[in-house]
């Protein structure tokens, strides 16, 4: 199978530590018996396409004292898709790790239940998508507690690597990708006017007609 060069370079510059790293990572699961893989099954999945880290950022818009948040949050997902998903993946165009059948990626692939992927590997959207807005709710909110955001962000990548669906210099390359597409995202948000963050959206409906003109003449006898 014929690939780009630059996905050579990355198979071949990255080999010893992706290996290292997978056979690592595999580890919890012959550890564990195969009891992480429902948890990591789990994080993976609220990380497909993005679709939940989008729903949590519009959530969090709908609330002023949450909407700076969400709206970092927003940006910066949109950035990371845009710099991974449009342009890195389809540029590289790097196969997955179970795509050679005689690897020892896809001998662990076949172990732990050979989830399929229809994109190409590096980087990882997953993780990009996971780092770029818990980036920006680092940067955003009291970073003496948003730290605990990346947490999330760490197990993001650690199941794409335990699923063995990416190799661990495309999950290292989300990271890099989604740090820098979430303090994007954190800075244009800093930047939006401050009237958007303080404008309700959900408008009280004024009361008024003769029931108030009613109520106020009781109150006056």
């Amino acid at each position: 199978m014929e690939i780009t060069a630059a996905a050579q370079w990355l198979n071949t510059t990255f080999a010893a530590f992706d290996q290292s790293v997978t056979l690592l990572v595999h580890r919890l699961y012959e550890a564990a018996g195969g009891f992480c893989s429902p948890f990591f099954e789990f994080i993976s999945l609220l990380g497909k396409d993005g679709i939940f880290l989008v729903l949590l950022s519009l959530a969090l818009i709908l609330f002023r004292p949450t909407r700076r948040f969400g709206a970092a949050m927003l940006l910066g997902v949109a950035i990371g898709a845009l710099f991974t998903n449009l342009f890195l993946k389809v540029v590289i165009a790097r196969p997955r790790p179970y795509a050679d059948e005689n690897s020892v990626f896809y001998q662990l692939w076949l172990i732990m239940g050979q989830h399929m992927e229809s994109d190409k590997s590096f980087p990882s959207g997953h993780t990009t998508a996971a780092f770029s807005t818990m980036t920006a709710l680092f940067f955003t909110g009291n970073k003496r507690y948003s730290w605990t955001a990346f947490i999330f962000a760490i197990l993001m990548g650690i199941s794409r690597i335990y699923l063995v669906v990416h190799f661990p210099s495309d999950v290292l390359g989300g990271i890099v990708v989604g740090f820098i597409a979430g303090c994007l995202g954190a800075l244009l948000a800093r930047n939006l006017p401050e009237k958007w963050y303080s404008a309700s959206i959900f408008k009280r409906k004024a009361v008024e007609g003769p029931c108030l003109d009613s109520v106020s003449s009781d109150s006056k006898e």
